[in-house]
């Protein structure tokens, strides 16, 4: 019994904490074996399409604009060479949406394969800041010996110059971030100019450059541990047709060593299964997980373990895939489900969303006009007419001035008219206000607020339609006639 009781202690402790902090709490540093196989190579090579995409964006141009600009601080955004404004928030709240839906069925169906091959974090992490330690520093058990070495000229010089690559690639790294933010215009005049003539760039290239450093030279995996919030939510989205890297452990139980001369078991008991206990899957892992112990919140998808364990399989004469992208039913029932009522239900909202989104951007105008009433003005009579004062704002969401012309729909009877007198130009990308009356007979007003419909025109083309109040008095006779309504 009580060897029953070591053993389920043993494998559900993993359950009680993380690979990553000891019993007191304490960091423990994860030295993983460098990967290497079939998938291994499949990830380098979407790495390096990623990162050319990533570093490369902000020099692509669309039309003479940016492929992507989220300009923040100026409230200026560009998505695919087409420029979005703050009026435009209901389109981002759609993006947004129809983006959170799809991440959930991407993890419903393929769980956190996002994370492994295509989150920035594992991208940076793994594909190059660990590369460049193996580089420098050797294998795992390398960097465990110069950890652990006291301070010498040899030890000195891996680690200035790991840490050297390390803030250069950060400061690469914070200058492209800032680009897409700012735009790659301004962030070369950052770097040409004296930075006491662009401190606020500067200083924000500073910042990013420090929380890239740290976070993959210290902080690295407990980012995807600690901190980022779909780890914790994959337990609630993942579900047992969920494909994930999966141990087989129908086939794999109960593990076993064998020696290396004979490839016999060393075991007395014949009948184990094709997992050998060897552990690589273990020491290949980024997060310090056993994946052996099941889907747990630190597995990233990042398939080393995989590789890994094939290699032993080939070694061994055994079938590869005792680790593989598998979902619990398949590995249980032998029968791979992708399609059930879950991700039916995902489906229809994703493709509602995406069509919600194509007809609101196919048919967002090119011009935003707000009207309001000038404040603390009410109406004012001017001989047969009353007439009220608005300021009409024009916003140009495009690259090219718009030259437009404003009329009133209804009442037909109103008449509008620019205070100023000048035409309607607006310059591209730009915002004009103007100040407006708007006079109507006063025998046609039947009630103290009346709609005003306009109309925006460019060319002769309608471009844009709004809407206004208008205050008017009350007659005694529509006082009369409401009475007795």
């Amino acid at each position: 019994m009580a060897g029953q009781h070591d053993l389920y202690t043993y494998e559900e402790e993993f359950r009680n904490n993380i690979a990553t902090v000891d019993a007191k709490g304490k960091r423990v540093w994860v030295y993983p074996k460098k990967p290497s196989g079939r998938i291994h190579t499949w990830r380098i090579a979407a790495t390096a399409v990623l990162l050319s995409f990533f570093f490369g964006g902000p020099f692509i141009k669309i039309d003479g604009q940016p492929l992507l600009l989220l300009n923040f601080f100026e409230r200026r955004f560009v998505i695919l060479g087409q420029p979005f404004w703050p009026q435009d928030f209901i389109l981002l709240a759609i993006t947004l949406i129809t983006f959170f839906v799809f991440i959930i069925l991407f993890t419903v169906v393929f769980g956190r394969l996002w994370c492994g091959w295509m989150c920035p974090q594992t991208l940076f992490m793994e594909m190059v800041f660990r590369k460049i330690e193996y580089w420098i520093e050797g294998d795992a058990p390398a960097q465990r010996r110069l950890n652990l070495r006291h301070l010498s000229w040899e030890k000195l010089g891996k680690k200035t110059s790991k840490h050297f690559l390390f803030i250069l690639i950060s400061v690469l790294i914070s200058h492209t971030a800032m680009a897409y933010l700012i735009g790659i215009e301004s962030v070369e005049k950052s770097i040409t100019e004296s930075p006491t003539e662009n401190k606020a760039a500067f200083i924000g290239l500073v910042v990013f450059t420090g929380i890239f450093y740290l976070n993959f030279a210290k902080f690295r995996e407990q980012a995807c541990i600690a901190v980022c919030p779909y780890g914790r939510l994959q337990g609630v989205l993942l579900i047992k047709d969920s494909i994930v890297v999966a141990y087989d452990w129908l086939r794999g139980e109960p593990r076993g060593r064998m020696t290396k001369s004979s490839m016999v078991r060393v075991d007395r008991n014949q009948s184990k299964g094709d997992c050998i206990d060897c552990k690589l899957c273990l020491y290949v892992c980024p997060t310090g997980i056993d994946i052996r112990n099941g889907t747990q919140l630190e597995c990233v998808n990042c398939t080393a373990c995989i590789d890994a364990c094939d290699e032993v399989m080939v070694k061994i004469g055994k079938p590869k895939g005792l680790i593989r992208f598998a979902s619990y039913n398949s590995i249980k029932d032998g029968i791979l489900k992708l399609f059930n009522a879950r991700v039916a239900a995902y489906s229809f909202v994703l493709v509602l969303l995406i069509a919600i989104l194509s007809f609101s951007l196919a048919t967002r105008s090119d011009v935003k006009v707000t009207i309001l009433k000038v404040p603390g003005t009410l109406y004012q009579r001017d001989g047969d007419f009353v007439t009220n004062l608005y300021n009409i704002e024009f916003i140009n969401k495009t690259f090219e001035e718009k030259k437009l012309e404003l009329k009133v729909d209804e009442p037909r009877a109103a008449v509008l008219t620019n205070v100023d007198g000048k035409d309607i130009v607006i310059p591209a990308e730009g915002l004009l206000k103007r100040v407006y009356f708007i006079k109507i007979p006063e025998k046609e007003i039947d009630n103290a607020r009346i709609a005003i419909r306009l109309s925006v025109y460019e060319n002769g083309e309608l471009v844009e339609k709004a809407k206004a109040k208008f205050i008017g008095p009350v007659h005694k006779a529509s006082d009369a006639k409401r009475n007795r309504n």
